[in-house]
C-alpha cells in the first residue's frame, strides 16, 4: 500500500516542496527513511512510531519505507514528522487517502502526539502561495505566521486533530488572516535610550541623523565613557518605520532562524543586532553544514552595532567588506551555495588606542606611537573606505553634563529623517534604489548636482586629503543626504564641507 503526502522545507532562505512517499508492505517489521535525511530527520522514526500509538492510531508491524523526494535535496529539521505520520496512516487506510493530496503539511511530533512549533513557516507559506498550492496544515503555535499570507491554512494541536480533520469526522476553522499594514502601524518603536537622554555630543548626534537619513555606515571614535554606546542605542528610534515589504522580508529571515515569537509573528521595528567582539566568522556572516543566516543577515533593514570595533578578529572585520558593498552575502559549501540578504546599516564604536585616552585632554595616554598605530591598523583601509562617516566623540565637560538646556527628542529627529527618506523614495522610484547610501555611479551622475563653489571645494579636498574613489563617492552620497535634510536639490559648498567633516578622521589614521 502506497501513499503520497506533500511537505515543505527550507534550505538556507529558499523553501522547497517535498513529496513524502510511504510504502507499507509485507516483510519483516522495519522502518526505513531514504532521500538524503539528516540525523534530525532519521530520528523522526521513533517520534512518529510513538506519536501514532499515543494519538489513538495503530502503528503497523510491517515493512515501512519512506522516501523524501527529490532524493538529491538534503533534508534537515523535524518538520517532516507530521507528513510521515499521515502518510503511514493513509497507507494503512486509517484516514482517507484522497483528502491528503489537497494539503501541504509540516510539523514536529512529540511522543504524546502533540504538534510542536517549527521554524520557517512564513517563507514556506509565501512560497506555497506563489506556487498555487491549496492549503497548509501546520502546528497551532505557528498560526500567526501563516495568517500573514493569503494562503488557506489550518492549525492543529495534535496528530489526532489532523486525523479527524482529514477523515471529515470534525471540521476546524481556517487560520484567521492578519492585516500586516495595521500590525505595523499599531506597533511603536520601543527604545531604551532617547536622544534627549544624551547630554551634549551635538556633532555626533548630527552625524547619526545624517547616517539615518541616508542609510550610511558610521564609526564613532572616542575615549571610554564618552557616550558612544548610548548614542548607538538611540539609532533605532530615529530610523524610518519598516515598510510592509521590508517587514515581511526580515520576518522570513527571523522565522527560519527561529526568532519569531508566538505572540508577535512579524518583525515590526528595525533590527538592532549587537554581537560580542568574540563572534566567529560563521556567526557573523552565516554558515554551517547547511548554511544558516548570520548577524549581517539578521540585521537586514536595521542596524548592526559593533562595539569595541578593533577588538573583533581581523577575518571577521574583513568579511564585512563584500556585504557592505553589495547588500548580500554568499556562503559557499561543497553541497550548496546560499545567498542571504545583508542590507544592513553598520554602526561601530572604537577607542582611539589601547588605553583609550589618546587625544583626551584630561587623562594622559600611556600607549607608545607604535601601539597606537598597531591598534588603528586593525581596521583596514578598504574597510574604512566603506564606512561613510568617521566621527570623533570627545569627553564631556562638567558643564555639558549639568546643562539645564533641553536636548532634542528622538521623535523630532525622526520626523526629519522620514521626510528626507521620502524625498529619496520619490527620486529613486524607477532606479531600484531606496536610499542615498545605495547610489551607484549612474545615480550619482544624475542626482548629485553640485554648485560651482561645491565643485571647487570637492576638487581641493580630493587633492589635499588623498581621497580614494570610494571615499569620493561617499562624500557625494553624504552631501546628497545633507541637502535632502535641508530640503534642497542642488548640493552647495556647505553640504560638501559638512560631508568632509565626517571624513576628517582619515587624515589621522
Amino acid at each position: 500500500m502506497l501513499s503520497r503526502v506533500f511537505s515543505c522545507t527550507t534550505i538556507g532562505l529558499e523553501p522547497h516542496l517535498v513529496e513524502v512517499e510511504v510504502d507499507v508492505g509485507n516483510g519483516l517489521p522495519c522502518f526505513e527513511l531514504v532521500g538524503l535525511p539528516d540525523t534530525t530527520v532519521r530520528e523522526s522514526k521513533e517520534r512518529v512510531r510513538t506519536a501514532i500509538k499515543n494519538a489513538g492510531f495503530d502503528f503497523p508491524p510491517r515493512r515501512i519505507i519512506v522516501n523524501l523526494a527529490p532524493a538529491d535535496l538534503k533534508k534537515a529539521g523535524p518538520g517532516f514528522d507530521l507528513a510521515i505520520a499521515i502518510g503511514i496512516l493513509a497507507a494503512t487506510r486509517q484516514i482517507c487517502e484522497k483528502e491528503i493530496c489537497k494539503y501541504v503539511m509540516v510539523g514536529e511530533l512529540s511522543l504524546d502526539g502533540k504538534l510542536r512549533r517549527i521554524s520557517g513557516i512564513l517563507p514556506m507559506a509565501l512560497f506555497l502561495t506563489g506556487n498555487g498550492c491549496r492549503s497548509f496544515i501546520i502546528p497551532a503555535d505557528n498560526r500567526g505566521e501563516a495568517g500573514l499570507t493569503p494562503l488557506d491554512s489550518y492549525g492543529f494541536n495534535d496528530l489526532a486533530e489532523v486525523g479527524r480533520f482529514l477523515s471529515k469526522t470534525k471540521s476546524y476553522p481556517m487560520v484567521e488572516k492578519t492585516n500586516t499594514s495595521e500590525l505595523l502601524q499599531d506597533r511603536m518603536v520601543s527604545t531604551v535610550v532617547d536622544f534627549a537622554d544624551v547630554k551634549g555630543q551635538n556633532t555626533a548626534k548630527r552625524a547619526l541623523e545624517v547616517a539615518a537619513a541616508g542609510g550610511h555606515n558610521i564609526l564613532m571614535i572616542g575615549p571610554p565613557g564618552s557616550g558612544k554606546t548610548m548614542l548607538a542605542q538611540c539609532m533605532p528610534a530615529i530610523l524610518p518605520p519598516l515598510t510592509t515589504k521590508e517587514a515581511l522580508e526580515i520576518s522570513q529571515v527571523y522565522s527560519i532562524a527561529g526568532l519569531l515569537s508566538k505572540e508577535m509573528p512579524l518583525v515590526t521595528s528595525r533590527p538592532f543586532r549587537t554581537p560580542h567582539h568574540s563572534a566567529s566568522l560563521a556567526s557573523m556572516i552565516g554558515g554551517g553544514a547547511l548554511p544558516r543566516p548570520g548577524e549581517v543577515t539578521l540585521a537586514t533593514h536595521g542596524v548592526l552595532f559593533l562595539d569595541e570595533f578593533p577588538e573583533y578578529r581581523r577575518d571577521v572585520l574583513e568579511s564585512l567588506r563584500q556585504p557592505l558593498e553589495d547588500g548580500v552575502v554568499t556562503v559557499a559549501r561543497v553541497s550548496s551555495v546560499m545567498t542571504f540578504p545583508a542590507r544592513f546599516q553598520l554602526v561601530a564604536a572604537a577607542n582611539p588606542c589601547y588605553c583609550g585616552y589618546y587625544t583626551d585632554p584630561v587623562r594622559e595616554c600611556t600607549c607608545t606611537p607604535y601601539q597606537i598605530k598597531r591598534y588603528r591598523n586593525k581596521i583596514s583601509g578598504p574597510l574604512m573606505d566603506r564606512i561613510d562617516l568617521h566621527v570623533e566623540v570627545p569627553r564631556l565637560s562638567y558643564q555639558d553634563l549639568n546643562s539645564s538646556s533641553g536636548e532634542e527628542k528622538s521623535q523630532a529627529v525622526r520626523r526629519r529623517v522620514v521626510a528626507a527618506r521620502e524625498r529619496q523614495t520619490r527620486r529613486y522610484a524607477s532606479e531600484g534604489v531606496y536610499c542615498n547610501a545605495q547610489m551607484g555611479a549612474k545615480e550619482r551622475a544624475a542626482f548629485c548636482l553640485l554648485e560651482d563653489d561645491a565643485k571647487l571645494l570637492l576638487k581641493e579636498a580630493f587633492r589635499s586629503l588623498g581621497l580614494s574613489t570610494r571615499a569620493y563617492a561617499c562624500v557625494l552620497r553624504m552631501a546628497r543626504t545633507i541637502a535632502d535634510l535641508a530640503e534642497v536639490e542642488m548640493i552647495t559648498d556647505e553640504h560638501i564641507a559638512e560631508a568632509l567633516l565626517y571624513r576628517s578622521f582619515e587624515r589621522n589614521v
